[in-house]
């Protein structure tokens, strides 16, 4: 695998995958000298990864005691079976997916307007439709809950990201898999033949 080709360095396409996902997987040192891995829902506001929870609890004390994270965030589009384009060899099989990693430095939250927006972009996220009250310290009911929450912000030290839609194919395997995503048509089948074009080197507009 030549992970050159699959890097991506387009900010506006990385934020873009970020505000798309909701959930990820964050990795903080274990109080038993292990890594922690949480997986858990996020929002990416202003920059910055941020995410809820108690303010009691193993991965608080975690952070607490070394604020260094890593975050990660995946969406695999489709498995690419061997015979799309060999009849024989079970090499070719594989996944196409985008992923981001991040490492930073994690830090809970405690004004309580910086709060409100976090909250409020990740119910963005998982309640699209609304069907609730805005997110305000101004408000009488949702102040006191503010208060009480834990909201953790990771300042992006560092980003990587590997988008992998065949971008190492040749050309006519390359076509073989389009062709073959297009007529199996899974869910994400037309959405991953459409992004292999876009990322594939050799692809022109018509």
């Amino acid at each position: 695998m030549r992970r050159k080709e699959f890097s991506v360095q387009e900010q506006s396409e990385i934020e873009a995958f970020l505000q798309e996902m909701s959930f990820g997987y964050l990795a903080t040192l274990g109080e038993d000298g292990w890594p922690h891995l949480t997986p858990l829902n996020y929002a990416y506001c202003n920059g910055h990864i941020y995410f809820h929870g108690s303010r009691a609890g193993q991965k608080m004390r975690e952070i607490a005691e070394a604020r260094r994270v890593s975050f990660a965030v995946a969406k695999e589009y489709a498995i690419i079976p061997s015979y799309f384009s060999d009849p024989r060899q079970a090499c070719p099989a594989t996944a196409f997916f985008k992923s981001v990693h991040i490492r930073g430095e994690a830090e809970p939250v405690e004004n309580l307007h910086e709060k409100a927006e976090a909250l409020s972009a990740l119910m963005a996220k998982l309640q699209p439709e609304g069907g609730y009250a805005p997110i305000t310290p101004e408000d009488p009911t949702y102040r006191p809950e503010l208060k009480a929450v834990s909201v953790v912000r990771i300042t992006v030290q560092d980003l990587t990201a590997k988008f992998k839609f065949g971008q190492n194919m040749k050309e006519e395997r390359h076509d073989n898999v389009v062709s073959g995503l297009l007529e199996r048509s899974l869910p994400d089948d037309a959405e991953t033949a459409e992004l292999m074009k876009k990322y594939c080197p050799f692809h022109k507009e018509e």
